[in-house]
């Protein structure tokens, strides 16, 4: 359950924090108080998305803050979860779950577990084809789960199979010239013999030529300081300490280390002797390290940024010359594993139908029923699946999914474009969220005024069925119907007012007498002593 919400610089909203309780809570207030702009923010932290516009004006960023409450979670061993999210006015994005940073990915993935919103706009998906598939294998879940996954782990390998089909190589004309301009680019590369740390080498011997002067120059330094000064010095000291040695033993250690570094000098003098021989450099020396140089910069230019890419370069390119070369084998081969494929996933799309069409009945009857206690007594609601048989797979498989209603009987079954008005949709789609909430494992569902286009002895159904949802989930539900808000274990009142020049979003929790003044007001928009029994009535008639 969300025990804390905490928004900061949304809209109108400055920065308020609301603690929710478990059970059914209702949102009412003023119009332009906030409302919208609490669900908006329950959005974002799911990993909606988010407008720069959205940000309090004069303000550089937005923050929203959500504590949630999961027993057996696996991110928390006590339950308690911080999420939050950061959107700063010049872009950057900020997301967290329990203090490590997620991307908004990551966090949309872990929120779709938690928390179901539904808005307004969720009445018009309603009404898209194509989203009514997914409402079904959410509520199959369970027994649909793993042989989606076997599925599509095939449907991408024969998408991968379909991309290689398409690209192959044209005509016999376009083939052959593939094939030449491959073979050109191999015998490029290998005429140019190339090795493994050539080119760092080539810079080393380079940097010696075009240094070879100053270099000569200063190991003549060397070699005469060495030679001439160094060695004749310690061998004039040898003989010094030669004739004292056998006075005491430590002149005897000296002499020894002194012979040491002697014989070290020695072969420090003929090494240096040994460089300066390598620092006489022709000018044709210079011109191949150079013209070897630029073919490699030539061919790094065209196949690689260095000598091991242009070598792997080589390596796809042989191949793919065999293959082209190989063409008609390669399609056949293909071709094959496609027709595998093909079998495979034929035979998981039959199995994943029979589970749609068992469903599909299940949720049938179960909606029909709801929809009967939403005070629409004649309506009869059912789910198509239709198996294609026609090898056009897409990522649910081979059925098309199709929700059908009747409201009145004796009529045949119509999609719901044909038939439901602003008030059915709303009933319906809180028939279709009741009966998914039973098996559904999402532990707070959001209804954002689900009471559009609803009044009357059906306002009284659709309260009964929020309240009951939010007896095995935590529901936030903000409204504008007397009802509903009369059902609430919790009710918040939403305000605004002006300070310092600057409107902003006020939120408390209501006691016994204020939540019956608040339903009166919805009810009639007065507040009197008829309103006031009447809500004390819609109270009475919840308990």
């Amino acid at each position: 359950m969300i025990s804390n919400l905490h928004i900061k610089n949304i809209g109108i909203i400055d920065d308020i924090n609301i603690n929710f309780n478990n059970g059914f809570n209702v949102l009412t207030g003023e119009t332009g108080a906030g409302k919208t702009l609490i669900i908006d923010s329950l959005e974002i932290i799911a990993g909606g998305r988010f407008s720069k516009e959205m940000i309090r004006r004069g303000e550089d960023h937005s923050v929203v803050e959500l504590c949630l409450y999961l027993p057996g979670n696996e991110l928390q061993m006590d339950g308690n979860i911080i999420v939050t999210r950061e959107i700063y006015s010049n872009g950057r994005n900020l997301c967290k779950i329990n203090g490590r940073l997620v991307t908004v990915n990551e966090l949309k993935s872990f929120m779709k577990n938690v928390i179901d919103i539904h808005g307004q706009h969720d009445n018009q998906k309603l009404l898209e084809q194509s989203s009514h598939i997914t409402y079904l294998d959410n509520f199959a879940n369970k027994e649909l789960k793993e042989l989606k996954e076997k599925y599509f782990n095939l449907f991408k390998e024969y998408n991968d199979i379909n991309l290689q089909l398409k690209e192959n190589y044209g005509d016999d004309k376009e083939k052959q010239r593939k094939i030449d301009l491959l073979k050109y680019q191999i015998n490029e590369i290998e005429e140019a013999n190339l090795k493994i740390g050539e080119e760092e080498e080539l810079e080393i011997l380079r940097n010696k030529i075009l240094n070879s002067e100053k270099v000569s120059e200063n190991l003549n330094i060397v070699e005469n300081e060495i030679s001439e000064n160094a060695i004749d010095s310690i061998s004039n000291a040898i003989r010094a300490l030669e004739k004292i040695e056998s006075i005491d033993n430590e002149y005897e250690e000296k002499l020894s280390n002194l012979k040491s570094i002697y014989y070290d000098l020695q072969e420090l003098s003929r090494d240096v002797s040994s460089l300066k021989e390598n620092t006489d450099f022709d000018e044709q020396q210079r011109q191949e390290v150079e013209t070897r140089l630029d073919l490699i910069f030539s061919l790094k230019r065209k196949y690689g940024s260095s000598i091991n890419e242009i070598l792997e370069y080589n390596e796809s390119i042989i191949k793919e010359v065999e293959q082209i070369e190989n063409l008609d084998e390669y399609i056949l081969t293909l071709k094959n594993k496609k027709s595998e494929l093909e079998e495979k996933m034929s035979s998981i799309c039959k199995e994943m139908n029979l589970i749609r069409i068992k469903n599909a009945e299940i949720i049938s009857k179960e909606v029909t029923k709801q929809l009967h206690e939403l005070e629409m007594p004649n309506c009869s609601f059912k789910i198509k699946v239709e198996y294609k048989n026609n090898k056009e797979f897409n990522e649910n498989g081979l059925d098309i999914v199709e929700f059908l209603i009747k409201t009145n009987i004796g009529d045949e079954h119509q999609p719901l474009t044909k038939i439901a008005s602003g008030g059915e949709m709303s009933r319906i789609m809180l028939a279709i969220k009741n009966v998914l909430a039973e098996s559904d494992d999402v532990p707070i569902l959001v209804f954002d005024e689900i009471d559009t286009g609803i009044s009357g002895v059906a306002a009284n159904s659709v309260a009964e069925k929020i309240k009951q949802i939010s007896k095995k989930h935590q529901v936030l539900c903000v409204t504008h119907l007397a009802p509903i808000a009369a059902i609430g274990d919790y009710n918040y009142f939403i305000s605004k007012n002006i300070i310092k020049e600057k409107t902003q979003t006020n939120i408390k929790i209501l006691n016994e007498e204020e939540t019956i003044k608040e339903i009166a007001r919805i009810a009639s928009g007065n507040i009197n002593e008829i309103t006031i029994e009447h809500a004390k009535q819609l109270r009475k008639n919840v308990a």
